[in-house]
């Protein structure tokens, strides 16, 4: 009889355990083994796209555990991954030895990993809207299709706390603070697992422990910022799933360190899940020579799953049988795949394990939340009274003129899909891993423009003239990086750059750029210059690119930059010189008319940096927490403390917007004790401007005194306020008394209250701060093994 029927619909804690241990008893050996190996799925399937069971017979007769980016391996559409997964799944519950289904999983960090599937706009530009909502949204959307075409666990979020403004992945994270970073990726876990594995898609938190930066951290400041997204994604979340990453802490590689996945991950932060590694680590374990010791090594240290394709722990029974590997570490790695299979609700008597009928991917809801997102994530740096494009902003100038006001839209980014797609999203990873050329292949769905949604949104009395003019690069300037991913270690993969399919016309558009008023010059990078695997030198704008801006403004016209890529990029020199700047980063299927739209004042910039922007070239860690201060404690009668952060053009959490903003009327709790749960404040912002408009407001926590054992400044809260002009809100905030704390390890690790004077700060960014009071916490300090809060309460009213 097949075991689905026989351990159908626990839902108990206890039950699970119980039902994990009879079935794991049932198992053979080989059967345990294949629960921790992993496959591609066009393995088993025929050139006329049939399920070969002859190959089912050969390459699983034991089941397996997983199948990898099963999605993304050839552009299928939704229903046709369905029909696959469900074929895979129906042959594994009837004709292995106890009927196991597999874990299939795929990326979803800017949407699923798929053909036709919305492209929301890439983490870094995220983590700037201090959207959290928006971004448990998009996971929602995004696990509700996936769970649909058969997709069980994903393979994100990426929630490295990444300070080297130079690392080629920091597109990915949500930047250089780990409590930004936290309250994001909780948010992203909460949308996308829905509060129930049975009916969401598992996330799993990457890459485990430091591999954006920090990883050689000192102790305090890795246990309290590193480990901090994990930490809360684990814990307030629920997330069952980790991923180590490439790198070593402490001289192991993470795939293999018991330190952080015994030590710190299961005993201190209580895990249970079930830790993945991530593609090819485990051969790239140094210093052992066969696929026996590394698999060893790396079951031994913590890591559960072998993926890709299990290269290495197909070799576990010959480790177990040399002395290598006990049978209790196979057992512990087994229980914790089954556990999260019974979890997800494999084994219920009605399994979701896909839907019938029709799958839409990429809806009219979806598209929206991409649109929202973007306009969120678009960050204004500078802006000399040029923006908005708006002939209403004109003034008399505009109604005595007869000739509308023109426009020429040029520049390498200008009239690209690549200019809008991160790293893991489709296009990126077909045109990269698959080495797929054709855009209109990769363009589902379809993926606007700069230069259409200008079009789509040109204001009466503009018009709109597009000349390319440069392209991103003249010869090829990815570098070869032998970090990450193996696959990748491939010169004719790295060897290229992205042909625009355009003519980059530089004395043309120079003509054009002398009859305009007003030159919008898209620059920055794309799929081959930065991501997973691709790097370049220096962060400077790629190629020409600098040049051709130098050359637009020698007409003496005004330069509005906007500036696209998976980091910030080095500007100084011509961003001065510039009318406007926008930074747009990736900003997904929509950021064509999300631009547009902030353009041209159909909606105002609300976005604040996530890291701070360097003025120089940096491959060195950089954080606003840690600046060099003019004031560290002032007096609260003085003016604001100015925390400059050397190297730094713009601060983390600064952004501009289309109007202003006012904050008065700070009020908190003059004292409170540590032993008391939280203090309470609340503040007013105002719209003192003419256009309706969200204003960011911030709350930083800094010591009174060298001796406490906080940053000098540390976000604790934040607050998104929509506001009309002339309205103002009151914000209200429940900070916690946990979050005065900070980490040791004396006897043990633990989380310490200590009584003393702090400030409160409130401010545009961490170094525009505009309120400010103190709170003194009394009392005896306060011992806790771990915090029970991690974030602040906000309210708008």
């Amino acid at each position: 009889m097949c075991m689905v029927a026989l351990l159908a619909g626990c839902t108990a804690a206890t039950d699970i355990e119980k039902q994990v241990d009879e079935l794991y008893g049932r198992m053979s050996q080989e059967e345990r083994i294949a629960q921790l190996r992993s496959m591609y799925m066009d393995e088993l399937f025929n050139d006329a796209g049939q399920l070969d069971t002859a190959k089912c017979r050969e390459l699983i007769p034991n089941g397996i555990g997983h199948f990898s980016q099963y999605a993304s391996q050839k552009p299928r559409g939704a229903e046709e991954l369905r029909d696959r997964v469900a074929a895979v799944q129906e042959w594994l519950m009837k004709n292995t030895p106890n009927g196991i289904p597999a874990l299939f999983h795929e990326e979803v960090l800017s949407g699923i990993n798929t053909l036709g599937a919305t492209i929301y706009p890439q983490q870094i530009g995220q983590a700037c809207s201090f959207n959290p909502e928006l971004a448990e949204l998009k996971t929602r959307q995004t696990s509700t299709a996936m769970r649909k075409m058969g997709g069980v666990l994903s393979l994100s979020p990426m929630v490295d706390v990444c300070r080297n403004p130079s690392f080629n992945r920091l597109e990915e994270s949500y930047g250089e603070d780990g409590y930004l970073s936290a309250v994001m990726g909780v948010a992203f876990v909460k949308g996308l697992q829905q509060g129930d594995l049975r009916k969401g898609v598992g996330a799993c938190s990457k890459h485990y422990l430091g591999y954006g930066g920090g990883g050689d951290a000192d102790e305090k400041e890795l246990m309290e910022e590193i480990l901090f997204p994990h930490e809360a994604m684990i814990r307030q979340a629920g997330s069952n799933a980790l991923m180590p990453g490439y790198h070593a802490v402490h001289g192991t590689n993470c795939v293999a360190n018991s330190e952080i996945l015994q030590d710190i991950l299961r005993d201190y932060l209580g895990f249970d899940g079930m830790v993945v590694s991530d593609y090819t680590a485990i051969d790239q374990i140094p210093d052992l020579q066969s696929p026996v010791e590394k698999a060893a090594a790396a079951i031994n240290g913590g890591c559960d799953v072998d993926f890709p394709h299990g290269a290495n722990y197909q070799y576990l029974q010959e480790a177990i049988d040399s002395g290598l590997v006990t049978p209790e570490v196979l057992e512990r790695a087994v229980k914790n795949v089954l556990r999260y299979k019974f979890r997800a609700g494999l084994f219920d008597k009605n399994p979701n394990l896909y839907a019938k009928g029709e799958i839409q991917l990429d809806t009219p809801e979806e598209r929206q939340t991409a649109y929202d997102i973007a306009t969120q994530s678009i960050v204004l740096l500078e802006n000399k009274g040029v923006l908005p494009l708006s002939t209403s902003l004109f003034g008399l100038l505009s109604e005595a003129r007869k000739e509308p006001f023109n426009i020429l839209l040029t520049g390498p980014n200008a009239n690209s899909m690549w200019a809008m797609c991160g790293d893991y999203s489709y296009p990126a990873m077909s045109y990269f891993w698959k080495m797929m050329e054709d855009v209109a292949e990769m363009d589902q769905p379809h993926v606007v423009t700069l230069l259409e949604g200008m079009k789509h949104k040109l204001p009466k009395g503009l018009s709109l003239k597009y000349e390319r003019g440069c392209d991103w690069t003249e010869e090829i300037e990815t570098i070869f990086n032998k970090g990450g991913d193996e696959r990748a270690w491939d010169y004719d993969i790295l060897h290229r750059k992205v042909d625009s399919g355009e003519k980059a016309d530089k004395a043309e558009a120079l003509r054009l750029a002398g009859e305009a008023d007003f030159i919008i010059a898209a620059v920055g990078e794309n799929v081959m210059l930065c991501g997973e695997n691709r790097d370049r030198q220096g962060l400077r704008l790629p190629g020409k690119q600098e040049q051709y801006v130098n050359e637009l403004l020698a007409t003496g016209k005004p330069v509005v930059l906007v500036v696209f890529g998976g980091r910030a990029q080095v500007i100084s020199g011509i961003a001065e010189r510039c009318a406007a700047v926008i930074q747009a980063w990736y900003p997904g299927e929509e950021g064509g008319n999300a631009v547009a739209d902030i353009l041209f004042g159909n909606v105002s910039p609300s976005a604040k940096l996530s890291v701070s922007y360097p003025d120089t070239e940096l491959n060195t860690p950089v954080c606003y927490n840690n600046p060099s201060p003019v004031a560290v404690h002032p007096s609260l009668s003085a003016p604001s403390p100015i925390l400059a952060t050397p190297n730094v053009k713009w601060p983390f959490g600064y952004g501009l917007s289309y109007t202003t903003f006012e904050y008065q009327n700070l009020k908190v709790a003059e004292s409170a004790n540590t032993s008391d749960a939280s203090v309470s404040l609340s503040f007013e912002v105002k719209n003192t401007g003419k256009m309706a408009a969200d204003e960011i407001a911030q709350v930083y926590l800094s010591p009174t005194s060298d001796n406490q054992n906080i940053r000098p400044i540390q976000l604790q809260g934040f607050a998104r306020v929509s506001l009309q002009p002339g309205e103002s809100k009151t914000v209200t905030m429940k900070l916690y008394t946990e979050q005065f704390g900070y980490y040791s390890h004396e006897a043990q690790r633990q989380w310490n209250i200590a009584p003393g004077v702090f400030v409160v700060k409130v401010g545009a960014s961490s170094a525009d701060i505009r309120l400010q009071e103190r709170v003194t916490l009394l009392g005896e300090p306060v011992v806790k093994p771990l915090r029970e809060h991690y974030f602040s309460e906000m309210r708008v009213e």
